[in-house]
C-alpha cells in the first residue's frame, strides 16, 4: 500500500522564495542594534562630559575663573645639603630624577609626590614642574637649602576642560579617550546603517542626513577663516 503525503492545508501559504535573504537581513539588523546600544552605553557618560566641556571650551572667554594660588616654603635638613649640592653640580644643565632621600623629605614637607620625577638641574637649584589638569604647580629646591612650592588651582571648569583636551592627565586617561573615540565611531556608523535599513519607510531620513553632513562643511567654508 503506497503512503501519500498529506495535502497542504488551504490556510498554510507556501514559503516565499525571498525568505532566506529576509532572515539574513533581520539577523544583520539585530546585530546592528546590539552594537549600537552597547556602544551608546559605553559612550553615555563620556559623551555628556565631552558635550558639556565642548560648550565651556567654546565660551571660555565668557566663563570667568579666579585662580587660587598656594605658596609654601621650607628648609632642606642640613644632613641632605652635601648630597644635594654634589648632585646639582653633577647634573647641571640637564634633567635627572630627584635623589631618593631628598624626594622623601619633600613629600613630607609639601603636598606633592616627586618620587621618580625628573627635575631641571643647575648649579644653583633643581626645578620640578608639576603640571596638572585645571591648574599648575612647581617645586624649586636651592642648593643653599631653601625650598619653594607653588600650586595654582583654576577651578573645576578648567579641570573639566583639561580632561576634555587630555592635558596633563596621564596615560590611563589618554587610553580612555582613545577607547571612547572608537566607541563613538561604532555608535555613529551603526546608527547610520540602521537609518539606511529604515529609510524606505521614513522619507525624511536622507534629507536630514544630508543636511547634517553639508551644514558643518558650509559653515566652515563661509565663516571660518
Amino acid at each position: 500500500m503506497s503512503v501519500q503525503n498529506p495535502p497542504r492545508p488551504p490556510h498554510a501559504p507556501a514559503a516565499p522564495s525571498g525568505a532566506l535573504p529576509g532572515a539574513k537581513r533581520a539577523l544583520w539588523l539585530k546585530q546592528l542594534h546590539q552594537w549600537h546600544w552597547i556602544s551608546s552605553a559605553i559612550c553615555l557618560m563620556a559623551m555628556l562630559l565631552f558635550s558639556i566641556t565642548g560648550f565651556t571650551l567654546n565660551h571660555a572667554a565668557q566663563i570667568e575663573s579666579k585662580p587660587q594660588v598656594t605658596r609654601l616654603s621650607g628648609t632642606v635638613p642640613p644632613a641632605l645639603l652635601p648630597e644635594l649640592q654634589a648632585y646639582a653640580e653633577r647634573h647641571a644643565d640637564a634633567e635627572a630624577p630627584v635623589p631618593a632621600r631628598l624626594a622623601e623629605w619633600a613629600n613630607g614637607a609639601f603636598p606633592v609626590d616627586i618620587r621618580a620625577r625628573n627635575a631641571e638641574w643647575s648649579e644653583e637649584d633643581g626645578y620640578v614642574a608639576l603640571p596638572r589638569p585645571g591648574g599648575d604647580a612647581w617645586l624649586r629646591i636651592s642648593v643653599n637649602g631653601e625650598a619653594e612650592y607653588e600650586k595654582t588651582d583654576r577651578g573645576w571648569i578648567s579641570w573639566l576642560n583639561d580632561m576634555h583636551k587630555g592635558r596633563n592627565t596621564g596615560a590611563v586617561w589618554s587610553w580612555f579617550i582613545d577607547i571612547f573615540a572608537i566607541a563613538c565611531i561604532v555608535f555613529c556608523l551603526t546608527g547610520f546603517l540602521i537609518l539606511k535599513y529604515h529609510a524606505a519607510n521614513r522619507p525624511s531620513t536622507w534629507p536630514v542626513i544630508g543636511f547634517g553632513i553639508v551644514l558643518p562643511i558650509v559653515l566652515a567654508l563661509l565663516f571660518v577663516h
